[in-house]
This record gives C-alpha cells, structure tokens and sequence, in this order.
C-alpha cells in the first residue's frame, strides 16, 4: 500500500471520512481494536476510513536519544493497517514544526482542513499538541466545536492492557511467545541478506546474516525458532519471491568464536542452496529455545545446532 507521506497527498477534493490516529508502533490488538472501530464508524456513515501515523517516532523529535526501538517500519505499519480493512493510511513527517502545533491546531490543521472528520476514533491514553497537552477530553470538546464525533478505545486484548512498550520490554528478555500474543501474529525484524563470516556453512549450517536498519527491536540473545520470509522487493529470484520458510535463528555475537558484533543470522531448514545476497527478508520469531551459550568444541557445538533444529521443526510444524 503506497499511502499518503504527509498531508500534501491528500486530494484536494477530498470528501468527509472517520479518522484514527496514533503511533501504531507494532499494530498489536490493541491497535486493532482502533483500526476496525475506525473501518466500522466509516462504513455506517458512509465514509472513507483513515489511519494517520506518524514518521519518525515524536520522541525522536521532542527528546532527542530517547526514541524506542522501532517494532514496525513506516511501510510495514500502513501494510498491516490496511490488511485490517483501513481505506488510507496518511504517514505524517514529525518535524520539530510540527511538535509545537498546540491542541486546537493540531486538529484544525490535520483532521478538519485536510481530513473533514465526521469521527476520530483513539486509544484512552492518547496525548497529542504541543508537550501533550491535549488528552481525550480535549479532543471530545473540539469536535463539538469542529462538528465530529470522539470515540474512544481501550486497548485492551484478553483482559490485559496492550502497548508497543509492553511488547518492547518482553522482547527485551527474549519473550518472543509473550510478544506475539500481545501483537497477534510473530515478532518480525525486517534487513537485507549481507555477507557474514560463513561460520555457519563450515559448521554445516549456512545462516542468513540479516542486516537491520537501526532501532530495530531484536529480542535478547538466543536462538529461536521461526521463519524466514522473502520480501517481494524485485532484488531476489522469482522462485523466492514472497516465500516462507522454517528457520532456526541465532541473535548475538557467538561467543564460541569470540564475536563482538551482535548479529541475526537464520538457518533455514531443508534449503542449503539459497542464494539471498541483496535479498529484503523478514525474521519472523515463534519461540525462544535457549540463550547463547559459549562452546568448549565446535564438535559441541554442532551437535546442539542438531538438536536446536529438531526442536524448531517441531514448534513450526505446530
């Protein structure tokens, strides 16, 4: 899904609509929630729905060196939006200008001149204007001053409060089950196929060393079982494109050979001839089945991969 990059590519003839507005770091089920109350509203009116979103993350902008690390690219966020029925997803450019609209501002500029909402659909903790003054009461009051509707969700999924942070800290320990529950679906790290050291196809096992842009949310150290997904991006073989295979993946810096460098590397089970180089893939993580380790031999070391990639076709058979 192309998208709006800012609201510049919003048509000039462009009619009412129901708009949601966040983050939408992760598009866990929380933000579900909002996006199908959003498509929901937009149909009983009548009306396109919107999700706006913005890019970079505000606090990159409001407090330099803070900003999380990023669970969801930009393009990655209005694909996953859009999968849930979003008619468009307007990506807004964060910029130090745009921080200091104040509350009133804010609305006027992005959701009545451009947008002409009929109803704003956000989280109960939604914050927005100038050093977050404005709350959900703020926004309730300047839609009965600009003539639309505030609805508001809780982001709550099976009882629990659902946020990218809560996701943030589980990957942090390497809860990659506790993550995709919270999200819905597997934790992904999107990168190119870059040369490593080829440690792995010595040892028997040639690994997919993926190279992630930075702030990139990577669980722990470990190994993991999951899969490995080709991006169609027009850099890869035809016969790969958009495949999906089980993988074992390995985050961290081999202690066996004395690593520095953190790396995400993934074996994939069954194809030991896979020409990736230059290929965009995604790392899809389904379990955590260990935590590096550093090995006496390399002969112990290849027989507990052995093992490791046994227990990774068990889980994504399942």
């Amino acid at each position: 899904m192309q998208g709006w990059r800012g609201l510049g590519d919003v048509p000039d003839d462009w009619g009412r609509s129901v708009v949601t507005v966040g983050v939408f770091d992760g598009v866990h089920r929380g933000h579900r929630r909002l996006a199908e109350r959003c498509v929901e509203l937009a149909r009983e009116s009548g009306v396109p729905s919107v999700a706006v979103t913005f890019e970079p993350h505000p606090l990159e902008v409001v407090r330099p060196g803070t900003r999380p690390d990023r669970l969801t690219s930009a393009a990655r966020r209005a694909e996953l939006l859009s999968a849930l029925g979003v008619d468009e997803v307007c990506v807004l450019p964060f910029t130090y200008e745009f921080s200091q609209l104040a509350p009133d501002e804010f609305v006027q500029v992005v959701l009545v001149d451009r947008l002409h909402a009929t109803g704003v659909v956000v989280g109960e903790n939604f914050r927005f204007g100038h050093q977050a003054a404005g709350d959900v009461e703020t926004l309730r009051r300047l839609g009965e001053k600009y003539d639309f509707v505030t609805d508001v969700v809780p982001l709550v999924a099976d009882g629990e409060t659902v946020s990218s942070t809560l996701i943030r800290e589980r990957l942090l320990v390497g809860d990659v089950e506790g993550a995709r529950a919270a999200l819905g679906r597997p934790h992904r790290v999107e990168g190119v196929v870059v040369r490593g050291y080829q440690r792995g196809r010595q040892l028997g096992f040639p690994t997919a060393n993926v190279e992630s842009p930075p702030h990139t949310a990577i669980p722990a150290d470990g190994v993991y079982a999951g899969w490995l997904q080709c991006i169609p991006m027009g850099n890869i073989p035809a016969q790969y494109d958009g495949a999906r295979w089980p993988a074992a993946i390995s985050v961290g810096t081999n202690p066996t050979f004395e690593g520095v460098e953190r790396t995400v590397e993934a074996h994939v089970l069954d194809h030991d001839d896979l020409e990736l180089y230059g290929a965009r893939v995604a790392v899809e993580f389904a379990a955590r089945l260990r935590g590096n380790v550093r090995f006496d031999s390399v002969e112990s070391l290849v027989a507990q991969i052995g093992r490791d990639v046994v227990e990774v076709r068990r889980i994504t058979a399942e």
